[in-house]
């Protein structure tokens, strides 16, 4: 399935979000400021999933987590571990591929203090289901944070309940379907040392060892 068959660039779903959007756009006109689609391989062995573009970054650029701190150390790895031919994404013309990968948001929009409502996840849910759904069960989905957790877990009809979160763990949520999880990147938990580079390794070496097996 591609990208434009489950997303709607136009999306006005959620009329905070939508509001929200058209004021940035006001404030910053050269901005991206719309629902941010997903980056990479169209037929991925890996679907990264975040929780909303930031105001500064995939809101501004257009694609996710470029250009905002939480995407250095993403890039970074997914360079390291041979998803992508750059270790840094600096614009959405800068030549960077990704093989293998494709990263998506639980929620396609900028949110005010970069926090969807509960309601607005929801909302946008369905977009994150039809991406999915649309890939072949062996592909590793890695959620980065809580919030992302629980939209793979809600878009695949899963019981939240059934599936805890915590750092580096791998669940088999489906016969030959596999979760796993990461504290996210941001600039809050790399600053804190909450995730270290090290405790992000690890994560896709445990993806690496499901790919292999």
């Amino acid at each position: 399935m591609k990208t434009t068959e489950c997303f709607d660039i136009e999306c006005r779903q959620c009329p905070r979000l939508g509001a929200f959007l058209d004021s940035v756009k006001q404030k910053h006109p050269d901005y991206y400021a719309r629902p941010v689609p997903s980056f990479g391989a169209s037929d991925p062995e890996l679907l990264i999933v975040g929780l909303a573009p930031g105001m500064h970054g995939a809101n501004a650029s257009g694609r996710p987590f470029t250009g905002d701190y939480a995407g250095i150390l993403l890039y970074d790895t997914l360079f390291k571990f041979g998803y992508s031919n750059y270790p840094e994404s600096k614009n959405a013309h800068d030549g960077l591929v990704l093989s293998r990968c494709r990263i998506t948001n639980a929620v396609k929009c900028l949110p005010p203090d970069n926090k969807p409502t509960g309601v607005e996840v929801r909302q946008c849910n369905h977009y994150l289901a039809a991406e999915i759904n649309g890939l072949s069960k062996q592909v590793v989905i890695l959620a980065l944070g809580s919030i992302a957790h629980q939209a793979v877990l809600r878009a695949l009809g899963l019981k939240l309940s059934a599936f805890k979160f915590a750092h580096n763990v791998v669940h088999m949520i489906e016969p030959d379907r596999y979760l796993v999880d990461s504290y996210h990147c941001s600039r809050y938990n790399v600053n804190t040392r909450r995730l270290t580079v090290e405790m992000f390794h690890q994560v896709f070496t445990s993806i690496e060892k499901l790919q292999n097996d």
